[in-house]
This record gives structure tokens, sequence and C-alpha cells, in this order.
């Protein structure tokens, strides 16, 4: 339903999106991941015809970017990153303001409107002014406006973010109703927003496609090896970085946030091997304080960062 090829975007000399190059299939929810400053939003902005790229194209249907833009945006709902509304405005008129934005008629804006309060929750907001509504309120009043004209595709950019635990449960709850009858395109960085609402993810970093397919794919692509999480005190890193990277066994060993003194650690270690018993006995030979220690098999996150580590 929709092709990607060849995008590239440049800002001066920057490449925000370099050659990528992927198909979106009708029906499916795709999640774009990538770090901050990777290329999504970027490439969300060119595939609703609100940016045009350096090079290549986008064709949505039988529509290119270059020559079908508002055929494109009629068959598109879009929600940026920041929900375009008007907060002096009661949830109510805006939602008809933008029926008529959308050449809509009268009597379909109501219907639309009287269905998407149900699907978004919204029935008890309807008269108040967008200004008063919390950060969850006012997404889903941009959920609405995006889904107003009942398109055939979606795209929303970091639909959760900045909302609290409840509030992304109900929007990810939203978005997946949605998918049961429409295309959807979602760009995140919060992996299990991705994991609990995509059928498939393609991970953008520096702007190149670096892995794309469902979870559960990327996870067995990615082989049988497996995560060892160390927390120590009263140790030095490069000691412990020293000692325990040189076991067999251990691929990498990569630092974490430190939290009240500890020092904590992955240790990325190769299929088929137990270091478990050699590391424990380098941590008692140093004298090191063993906090925790854990085996953590092949997840989404250790996949992602391992893609984007140099980002």
């Amino acid at each position: 339903m929709i092709r990607v090829e060849n995008l590239t975007k440049f800002y001066g000399s920057v490449c925000a999106v370099d050659h990528l190059s992927f198909e979106i299939r009708k029906g499916e929810i795709l999640g774009l991941l990538g770090p901050n400053g990777a290329g999504k939003s970027t490439t969300l902005r060119i595939l609703t015809c609100f940016l045009k790229p350096t090079d290549g194209t986008i064709t949505v249907k039988d529509y290119n970017i270059h020559d079908h833009p508002l055929e494109i945006k009629k068959l598109i709902g879009y929600l940026p990153e920041m929900a375009p509304l008007y907060p002096e405005m009661l949830v109510y008129d805006y939602l008809r303001f933008v029926g008529g934005v959308r050449e809509l008629d009268r009597d379909r804006t109501e219907t639309r409107i009287r269905e998407l309060a149900d699907l978004c929750g919204l029935r008890e907001v309807m008269h108040k002014s967008v200004h008063e509504l919390s950060r969850g309120y006012k997404q889903r009043v941009g959920l609405a406006q995006a889904m107003l004209s009942d398109p055939e595709i979606l795209v929303f950019d970091e639909p959760t973010a900045g909302l609290d635990p409840n509030q992304i449960v109900e929007i990810r709850d939203i978005i997946k109703k949605m998918g049961k009858e429409k295309t959807v395109v979602l760009s995140t960085h919060i992996l299990t927003e991705a994991e609990a609402t995509c059928d498939r993810v393609v991970i953008i970093n520096r702007g190149k496609i670096v892995a794309d397919g469902t979870t559960d794919t990327l996870k067995r692509e990615a082989g049988n090896d497996y995560d060892l999480h160390v927390t120590l005190e009263q140790a030095d890193y490069e000691a412990v970085k020293t000692s325990l990277s040189s076991l067999p066994g251990v691929r990498t060993l990569s630092r974490q946030q430190d939290s009240n003194g500890g020092l904590n650690l992955v240790l990325n270690c190769k299929a088929g091997t137990d270091v478990r018993r050699e590391v424990y006995q380098a941590i008692k030979k140093n004298h090191w304080i063993l906090v925790e220690f854990h085996r953590e098999g092949r997840t989404l996150e250790n996949i992602f960062r391992e893609l984007t580590k140099e980002a």
C-alpha cells in the first residue's frame, strides 16, 4: 500500500534520512523505532507531504508525493508529536472546525464526532475548552482529529510521548482498535510500546534502516546470546572492565546508569556458554561487593541498544 524508495533528506550538510527503502502492507501496524535524531519524524513528515525529500520518493496506493500530494493527504490522518489543537476552542467546536476544513458535510461530521467520542473516550470533555484538558485527553482529541475523515491510513508521531503509564495503555488500546480497520504507521522510541502495539518494526539509526521485521523475528535473528546483569559496590569500573571483559564467552561489557553508588554492568555473552561461575570467581577474587547478578535472554531492548549504540 505504501512504498518508500531510496528516500533521502538533507538539512544543509546534515543527512537526516539516508536512502531508506521499505514497504508497508495494507492493514499493518508498523512501528518506526530509533533514538532521538534518527530520522523518524522527518520520514513521517515526508510521507504526509509536509516536507519534500532531497531525493527518492514515496508512493501511496497509485499516488506519489511529488505529483499527487493533495490526493495523498486525503488518504492520511496525521497526528504530529505536538497535537495541532486550538486551546481556546471547545473540543466539540474544534472537531466540527476540522470537519469543515476537510470538506465533510455537516451530517457526516456529526456522525463521526459521535463515533470518535466513544472510541477515544471524549464524551465527558466534549464541551470543555482544550486548554482545560490533561495531556492525555489532549492526545485523545489529537487522535480524533486525525481520524475524523475516516482515512485509510493513520500516521502518528510519538503518540504516547509525555503520558503517564495509565494514559499510555489507554492510547495503545485505541491504536490497536484502529489497527483492525486501518493501516497505521507510528514512530516511537519506547520499546515496550512498539512490542505491545506493532505488527512489525523498522529500526532506524542515523537515517538508515538497521533492522526490519516482527519483534519475534528480530529476536530470533539475533541468536541465542544472552546478557548478564551485574551490580557491584566498592569497584572501579576500569578494573572491572579489564577483568570481566577478557573472560572467555564474554562478547562485550557495557556500563549502565549507576544508582545509589552501585556500578551497573551488562555483559553480552555468547550462545552455548555459561560464564556465571567465572564472573563470580573474578568478583570474589577482587573483593568487590556483589549486589545483583542475573541472566536475561534476548529482548527488543537489547537488540535496539546494540543496533543504535553509536548514537
